[in-house]
C-alpha cells in the first residue's frame, strides 16, 4: 500500500542521546521548547518517533489471526501449567509465527469488499499488504491468551487438593469477572501511567525492538547481521539447543556440584543444593532456568538488577543461615527451603484433621488438639520480606515520585504532557472515552457480587469483601504501577490481601482465596492492561483499537484457560497427588502446590494463628515497619548528596523484594538471572552500547521463542506418545541433593533423611 506524506508524522530529532531531559523541562515546557523524543535512554534508543496513520488496524486478519492466537496460547499455557515442568509460551512465540501466517493471507485473499446486509457497513478481507499495526495488536491479543488466569488456581485447589465439588458457573463467573475488573482501574490511571514519558515500562522495549527487527528494511552491514536475520539466528540456535535440557538431558536445567562431592553431608547439600537449597556454586545450561520464573534478565534495568542482588545475598546467605543455625522457630526440624506446612514433630501437616468436612471451615477444637502450623525459615522470611515490600513500596513512591505524580495529575488535566509519543497520539487518534472503561467497571462488580452472594455463597465470600478487595485493589494500582513502569518488577498483593480477610473473616479457606484473588488480580490485570497500552502507545495503535482488542482477548483467554483446566481436572486421574500418580506422570501442579499451603496458611488456620499473638510467627509483623522506614534514608541521603547519583539508584522496595520469588523460583533460577543481567545489563551495556540498543532485547525474544517451540513440538510429537528420553542419570529433573530436604533437629524422623542423635 502506498504512503503519501501527508498522512505520514514524523518529528524532528532534536535531542542529546546521553543528556536525559529534565523532568520539570518536560512537564512546564512551552510548545516552542518541545522536546522532540523521550528524556528515557533506552527508550529513545529503541523506539521510532514516526507514525503512519494510513495503515488499516482491526482489519480480518486481526481478528483471525488475533483471536487463533490468543486461544491457542490460553491453552497451551494451562496445559504445561499443571506439568512439573510448568512451561510459560509468551506471546514472543505467537508474534513470529502470525508474521509468515499474515503475509500469506495478504498474498492470497481476495480484496473485493464485502457488505453487510440493510448497512452501510462493509469489510476486505485484504486491505493490503500485512502491517505492522495489525501485528501488534495480534500481539495484544496474544498477550491476553499468555497471561495466567489466577482464579483457575482456585478450582485447581478446591477440585484436586481439597476434593471437593463446584458449582462451573460462579467458578466461571469468578474467572470472568476477577480478570475483567482491572479495566476500570486502568481507565482512571491511564494518564499517569501511560502517557508520562517516564514511565516507561521497560518490557515493552523487547515488543518494539522485535517488530522493528521484522518489519523495517535495513540494510546488512559488511561483515555483520541485520537485526532479522540475528534474530532468526537465535531462534534457530536456541530451538535447537533446547531438546537437550528439554529431552536429553533435563538435570543440566540445575547443576549442583557440591552435592556431588559431599553425598552424604546433609548440610554440605543444603549449602550447595540449586532446587532445594542455598545454592551455593550451583548453575545451569538451559534458557528457562533463567527466564522460568522470573522474567527475561534481559529486559530488566541494569540498578533493578543490582538492587535484586543485594536484597538476595542478604536474605538468602546471611540472614536465612543465621537463623536456621540458631534454630530460630524450630527451623532445624523441617527443611531449610520449602514451601509445604509442617507440624511440630516435622511431618507434613494433616489439613483434613482440622477442617469440618460439611461447613469446609475451620475446626478449632480438633486444631488446639493437634498441632500448631509450622513453615521452613525460607518461607517464613519471604512473608516478612512480602510485608516490607508492600509497605516500601508505598513509602518510595510518596517520597521519590510524589512530586512528580502530583505534577502529572496537574498536567495531564492540563494536557501538558510533552513527549514525542503522547503528543503524536492526542494529535493523530481519539482517546478512549472513559465512560467506556467506567461501563465495564460497574457490570462487572455487579458480576462479581452475583458471583459471590448467589449460587448458596458457595465462594463463601460475602458482598462486603468484594467491595473491600476492590478498594484495596484501587489504592495499589498507583503505587505499584509507578514501579513497574520504572523498574519492570511488580510488586504483589497477595500477602497483605489475604492477612486482611483473614483477620475479618477466619477459618473460611474459599473466602480467603476468593478475596485473594479479586484484589491482587484486579490490580495486575490492570497493570497489564496499562503495559499494553503503552505498548500501543510506542507502535501508534489508535487506543479504540486497542481497547476493543484487549477486551475481547480477555474473554476468550479466560473461557479458553477456564476450559482447558475444567477438562483436565475432570480427565486426569490423581492430578497433582505426586503420591498417587504413576510414575514419571508429569501432571504434579507445582504452582497450585504453593497456592494450597498459602490456603492453609492464612484462609484455614488464619492470620491470627500464624502471624498474630496466637501464631508461632508474630515478630514477622515488624517487617511492615522495617519496610515503611527503608526508604528514608534513602531519599535523605540522595537529596544531601545530589551529585553522588548511585544513591538514587537504590530503590528500597526492589531491594527487599530480590528474593521474594522463593520458594517458587529455586536458587539456582537467581543464581543463572543474575549471572546473564549483569553481563547484558552493566557490561555490554555499557561497553557495546550499539549492540546492545541493536541486539539485546531480540536476544532476549529469540531465546524465549526458540525454547517454547521445541518444548511444545517435544510434547506433542514424543511424550504426549509416551517416547521419554534416554534412561540414565541425567533424565531426572532434578539437581541430585536428596539430603538437602532434610532437617537437621535431633530425633525427626522423615523417609530417606538421617536422622540425627
Amino acid at each position: 500500500m502506498e504512503n503519501s506524506d501527508t498522512n505520514r508524522t514524523v518529528m524532528p530529532v532534536s535531542y542529546e542521546p546521553n543528556k536525559p531531559v529534565s523532568e520539570k523541562a518536560t512537564l512546564e515546557k512551552t510548545e516552542e521548547e518541545e522536546v522532540n523524543d523521550s528524556p528515557i535512554e533506552e527508550v529513545r534508543l529503541t523506539v521510532p518517533i514516526t507514525d503512519d496513520r494510513t495503515l488499516p488496524c482491526l482489519t480480518f486478519r486481526t481478528w483471525i489471526l488475533g483471536i487463533i492466537s490468543c486461544a491457542a496460547l490460553a491453552f497451551l499455557n494451562q496445559f504445561f501449567g499443571y506439568r512439573q515442568n510448568a512451561l510459560s509460551i509468551t506471546s514472543v512465540s505467537a508474534q513470529i509465527l502470525v508474521l509468515p501466517l499474515g503475509k500469506l493471507m495478504a498474498a492470497s485473499l481476495p480484496t473485493k469488499q464485502i457488505k453487510f446486509p440493510g448497512t452501510k457497513w462493509s469489510f476486505s478481507l485484504n486491505p493490503g499488504p500485512f502491517n505492522l499495526k495489525e501485528h501488534c495488536l495480534i500481539t495484544i491479543f496474544a498477550n491476553a491468551g499468555s497471561t495466567s488466569v489466577y482464579a483457575v488456581n482456585i478450582v485447581t485447589i478446591i477440585k484436586a487438593f481439597y476434593h471437593r465439588k463446584l458449582n462451573p458457573v460462579p467458578a466461571m463467573l469468578l474467572t470472568l469477572s476477577t480478570q475483567m475488573l482491572g479495566y476500570g482501574w486502568a481507565g482512571i490511571f491511564r494518564k499517569f501511567l501511560v502517557d508520562s514519558p517516564y514511565m516507561w515500562w521497560p518490557s515493552n522495549l523487547v515488543q518494539v525492538s522485535l517488530f522493528r527487527a521484522l518489519h523495517e528494511n535495513e540494510t546488512r552491514r559488511k561483515g555483520g547481521l541485520t537485526r532479522l536475520q540475528f534474530f532468526i539466528v537465535v531462534l534457530i540456535s536456541s530451538f535447537s539447543y533446547y531438546i537437550v535440557p528439554n529431552y536429553l538431558f533435563p538435570s543440566i536445567t540445575a547443576l549442583s556440584f557440591v552435592c556431588w562431592i559431599w553425598r552424604d553431608s546433609v548440610t554440605a547439600q543444603q549449602l550447595g543444593a540449586g532446587v532445594h537449597g542455598l545454592g551455593i556454586g550451583s548453575f545451569a545450561f538451559d534458557w528457562s532456568t533463567v527466564a522460568g520464573f522470573l522474567g527475561s534478565p534481559l529486559a530488566t534495568p541494569g540498578f533493578a538488577i543490582v538492587n535484586m542482588l543485594v536484597g538476595f545475598i542478604v536474605v538468602l546467605y546471611v540472614v536465612t543461615p543465621i537463623a536456621y543455625w540458631n534454630n530460630f522457630y524450630d527451623a532445624q526440624k523441617f527443611p531449610i527451603f520449602s514451601s509445604h506446612v509442617f507440624d511440630a514433630s516435622g511431618a507434613p501437616y494433616n489439613i483434613s484433621a482440622i477442617l469440618n468436612e460439611k461447613a469446609f471451615d475451620f475446626n478449632r477444637e480438633a486444631y488446639d488438639n493437634y498441632s500448631k502450623v509450622n513453615l521452613s525459615i525460607i518461607f517464613v522470611l519471604v512473608y516478612g520480606l512480602s510485608f516490607a515490600t508492600l509497605a516500601a513500596t508505598v513509602s518510595h513512591v510518596a517520597l521519590f515520585h510524589g512530586r512528580t505524580i502530583c505534577k502529572q495529575m496537574k498536567a495531564s488535566f492540563q494536557d501538558k504532557f510533552g513527549d514525542v509519543h503522547t503528543r503524536l497520539m492526542r494529535k493523530n487518534y481519539e482517546p478512549v472515552p472513559q465512560w467506556w472503561f467506567h461501563s465495564i467497571l460497574i457490570f462487572v462488580i455487579a458480576v462479581s457480587l452475583f458471583a459471590c452472594e448467589g449460587f448458596g455463597r458457595q465462594l463463601q465470600l460475602p458482598y462486603w469483601g468484594v467491595l473491600l478487595a476492590m478498594a484495596l485493589a484501587f489504592i495499589f494500582t498507583l503505587p505499584v504501577g509507578v514501579i513497574t513502569a520504572t523498574t519492570n518488577q511488580q510488586a504483589g498483593l497477595n500477602v497483605i490481601s489475604e492477612m486482611i480477610i483473614g483477620y475479618m473473616y477466619p477459618g473460611k479457606p474459599l473466602a480467603n482465596i476468593v478475596f485473594k484473588t479479586y484484589g491482587t488480580i484486579s490490580m495486575s490485570q490492570a497493570i497489564t492492561f496499562l503495559s499494553d497500552f503503552k505498548l500501543g502507545h510506542y507502535m501508534k495503535i489508535p487506543p479504540k483499537s486497542m481497547f476493543l482488542v484487549q477486551l475481547v482477548g480477555t474473554v476468550v483467554s479466560s473461557l479458553v484457560y477456564f476450559g482447558t483446566a475444567w477438562w483436565l481436572l475432570t480427565s486426569i486421574e490423581y492430578i497433582c497427588n505426586p503420591a498417587k500418580l504413576p510414575a514419571g506422570s508429569p501432571w504434579t501442579c507445582p504452582g497450585d502446590d504453593v497456592f494450597y499451603n498459602a490456603s492453609i496458611i492464612w484462609g484455614v488456620v488464619g492470620p491470627l494463628r500464624m502471624f498474630g499473638k496466637l501464631g508461632l510467627y508474630p515478630g514477622m509483623n515488624y517487617f511492615f515497619l522495617f519496610g515503611l522506614l527503608a526508604p528514608v534514608p534513602v531519599w535523605y541521603f540522595s537529596r544531601k548528596y545530589p551529585e553522588k547519583k548511585w544513591i538514587r539508584m537504590i530503590n528500597a522496595p526492589i531491594l527487599i523484594s530480590g528474593a521474594g520469588g522463593l520458594p517458587l523460583a529455586k536458587s539456582v533460577n537467581y543464581m543463572c538471572w543474575f549471572s546473564v543481567g549483569l553481563f547484558f545489563n552493566l557490561y555490554v551495556y555499557k561497553r557495546f552500547k550499539g549492540w546492545w540498543a541493536r541486539h539485546n532485547y531480540l536476544l532476549s525474544a529469540g531465546l524465549d521463542a526458540g525454547v517454547a517451540f521445541m518444548a511444545t513440538l517435544c510434547y506433542f510429537t514424543l511424550q504426549f506418545n509416551g517416547i521419554d528420553g534416554p534412561s540414565w542419570w541425567g533424565l531426572a529433573v532434578d539437581d541430585h541433593c536428596p539430603l538437602a530436604k532434610c532437617p537437621t533437629a535431633r530425633g525427626i524422623v522423615v523417609h530417606g533423611c538421617p536422622v540425627v542423635q
